[in-house]
């Protein structure tokens, strides 16, 4: 039956892909989610060429005859029983790491090699983001150059028709010396002053500044033990330099204190935000400060703990601090969290692409309905972190980046990782089963 299925995609495929070349291409589907409404479009129409949407409305409002080519009276492509979804964008991911191993010494190995070497493997991860339909990448940082390069990349490419989706990085990370972050970041220290070491990232490259506020969570303890790296005022100085240049903050923190911090300061996001409490969720209700909050790396402590070698103490923690994480998601969804969906991709088990289905498969598990996650993936953050080409959502103008799903991911986010087709600017990609 699988088989069938990819047989059948991938002709569809090849047709979308043919005609687009030659010409605008009009496509009925059954249902069409644009990212931004949690009311879906049935049935829809979308044209579109290499370049971007032309129409996207219900049946009932045809496209202009000016947008679509000569002798075109109908759709091109009925596809009745497929629902329409925008690409979906990762929020939170580390293109230099490789999230595959869970062996500690595999990993410590990896990250000597040469930066060169990073970037190579870093690239060769689009095949398997596309795969997944993930063809935006907010990377998360790295210290040797690797996301800043495919940044620069993407800039560079513009509007263009590309064959890889779109990533914008921080470049390093910013900590204090000798506290949690050091493979991805550089410390503060390196400056006289915030101001300076922000100057030296946007001069650098960066499209936004990362902060490291805290450390991790101490897994045999069940908590974050470590006092927090920044305290309000140095987060607020970082924080006020990054506007200075026009740019966003994010920052990885964990453990009440921390981001009580991060809060405080006023960044754009907040990374992890394990062990949040109610009264912080209303405070990012009331600033609209972004949660994104990375189910998946602790998760998969706890599915993975025999090969981790945890113990039954430990995979108590596990379980309790993933399950109170999830209830405090629920509740932010409530009462109108922005929540943007990240999964940490390169963390110890978080494979790129794969990782972040399983994140959003956990967003939905949390009680979140699968058009709120979606809404997570695409249309939120793609209005709320200032990306430098419009994306996250179906609408003319925009990017011809987006999912034709022969399932119901609108229903089950599992859907996802079912056969579909991936739309890349105009050139469209039958993918199986998306399965780590």
């Amino acid at each position: 039956m699988i088989q069938q299925n990819m047989a059948d995609l991938s002709q569809i495929a090849e047709q979308l892909s043919r005609a687009t070349t030659e010409r605008p291409i009009w496509v009925r589907v059954g249902k069409l989610f644009d990212g931004n409404q949690s009311e879906l479009i049935a049935p829809a129409d979308l044209v579109f060429d290499p370049f971007g949407l032309r129409h996207v409305g219900a049946v009932r409002n045809p496209p202009d005859m000016s947008v679509l080519g000569p002798n075109c009276s109908g759709p091109n492509l009925v596809l009745n029983d497929f629902t329409a979804v925008p690409a979906l964008i990762e929020a939170h991911a580390h293109l230099f790491l490789d999230g595959d191993p869970i062996d500690f010494q595999v990993r410590k190995e990896y990250l000597r090699s040469e930066p060169s070497e990073l970037l190579l493997r870093a690239k060769a991860r689009w095949e398997r983001l596309i795969h997944c339909g993930v063809l935006a990448v907010r990377d998360a940082g790295d210290k040797d150059g690797v996301g800043l390069a495919m940044s620069a990349d993407c800039h560079e490419a513009g509007c263009q028709v590309s064959d890889a989706g779109y990533l914008d990085s921080p470049g390093a990370a910013i900590h204090h010396q000798k506290r949690y972050g050091s493979f991805m970041a550089r410390p503060l220290e390196e400056f006289s002053s915030p101001a300076e070491c922000v100057q030296d990232r946007v001069a650098a490259g960066a499209d936004r500044i990362k902060l490291i506020a805290t450390g991790i969570i101490n897994f045999q303890a069940g908590q974050v033990t470590a006092p927090p790296q920044m305290n309000v005022d140095e987060l607020k100085a970082f924080v006020d330099a990054a506007s200075t240049h026009g740019k966003q903050t994010f920052a990885h923190a964990s453990g009440t204190d921390g981001v009580q911090n991060v809060l405080d300061s006023g960044v754009t996001t907040v990374e992890h935000g394990y062990f949040v409490s109610r009264e912080q969720l209303s405070q990012m209700r009331d600033q609209q400060t972004g949660w994104v909050p990375t189910i998946a790396p602790v998760s998969i402590q706890d599915e993975r703990a025999d090969e981790l070698g945890w113990d039954a103490e430990v995979r108590s923690h596990l379980q309790r601090i993933v399950a109170d994480h999830q209830s405090m998601l629920f509740e932010a969804q409530q009462i109108g969290v922005p929540i943007i969906a990240g999964s940490d991709a390169g963390s110890c088990g978080v494979p790129h692409g794969y990782g972040f289905l399983r994140e959003l498969e956990l967003m939905q598990a949390a009680g979140l309905t699968a058009v709120e996650v979606l809404q997570s993936a695409t249309g939120r953050p793609g209005k709320m972190l200032g990306f430098h080409q419009p994306m996250g959502c179906l609408a003319e103008s925009s990017r011809s980046r987006f999912i034709l799903s022969p399932h119901d991911p609108c229903s089950d986010i599992g859907d996802l990782r079912r056969p579909k087709i991936v739309v890349l600017d105009g050139q469209a990609i039958a993918t199986g089963s998306a399965d780590a």
